[in-house]
């Protein structure tokens, strides 16, 4: 008999498996392919294909992107990139990033998309719709549910800090995950670098929780910093990195796979340089 592996069990493995906290996000921005490829019908799928191989060593997860495959009309790509990972990687976890966020009836088809048209092993959502936006995620009893909570972007301090009962919108978010939501043990929360103070805040809520944080390399958040407030005895977060591995590439005459496997690794390093 076999078992199937929960997002947790399969995330603590590539933590180990791997040692890294690294998570290699697919953001295909067609503009930014190498040129060869920007007018392959296949592309993308090829572009991010030789991403994988070249990083699945180096990471902890894969964060696809939807919405850089959906405004392409490349989802058969996207299906094709996570059928790749599954078949060739499967103690990899798959998060597919789609923020979603609706009413039950509307979210019990994006859970769908997620679990069964790409197989994820988690998804990020949007909590602020409330419980019952959230819950039909938690059906599939070994998935990852991973919810905003405050993101990376400067614009997240519009809602996300404002003040209630005495505590930032954020923290009584993390907190409703932390007590209400995780039924199954499977939730995470999105927390981004670039706040490493309110990282640390979170991480005081939440306990062991897995923390997906996006913010470092292009988008400047400090890693030491973030390790320091987000750390936990068993790892405890994916840090994610998008477009400088991606893009690492200098020029046309350097192998963009190789490119983006050299800051991968570098980026890999310096985040265990940092952990206890």
């Amino acid at each position: 008999m076999t078992f199937t592996k929960t997002f947790i069990e399969k995330l603590s493995a590539a933590w180990t498996g791997n040692n890294s906290l690294l998570c290699v996000g697919l953001d295909p921005d067609i503009k930014k392919l190498p040129t060869h490829l920007q007018q392959q019908p296949d592309g993308i799928f090829v572009f991010c294909k030789a991403i994988i191989d070249a990083t699945a060593d180096l990471a902890c997860a894969f964060k696809p992107q939807i919405a850089y495959f959906a405004a392409l009309a490349a989802e058969d790509q996207l299906q094709a990139i996570c059928a790749y990972l599954k078949t060739n990687y499967p103690h990899i976890p798959i998060i597919l990033d789609a923020k979603r966020g609706d009413i039950g009836a509307t979210a019990e088809q994006y859970a769908r998309e997620a679990f069964e048209r790409y197989g994820a092993d988690a998804v990020t959502v949007n909590p602020y719709m409330g419980s019952d936006s959230i819950m039909p995620y938690m059906e599939w009893k070994e998935k990852g549910v991973i919810v905003l909570c405050r993101t990376s972007n400067p614009g997240g301090s519009d809602l996300q800090f404002l003040m209630h009962e005495g505590k930032p919108i954020y923290q009584h978010v993390a907190q409703l995950v932390a007590e209400k939501w995780n039924t199954n043990g499977q939730c995470g929360l999105v927390v981004g670098a670039t706040f490493p103070n309110e990282l640390a805040a979170v991480r005081a809520i939440v306990g062991d929780m897995p923390l997906l944080v996006p913010g470092i390399g292009a988008q400047g958040g400090d890693i030491a910093a973030t390790v320091k407030a987000g750390q936990t005895i068993n790892a405890g977060m994916m840090i994610n990195s998008s477009r400088a591995i991606l893009y690492a590439q200098a020029n046309e005459a350097e192998d963009f796979a190789m490119a983006a496997r050299r800051v991968a690794l570098e980026t890999r390093d310096t985040i265990n340089r940092f952990r206890n």
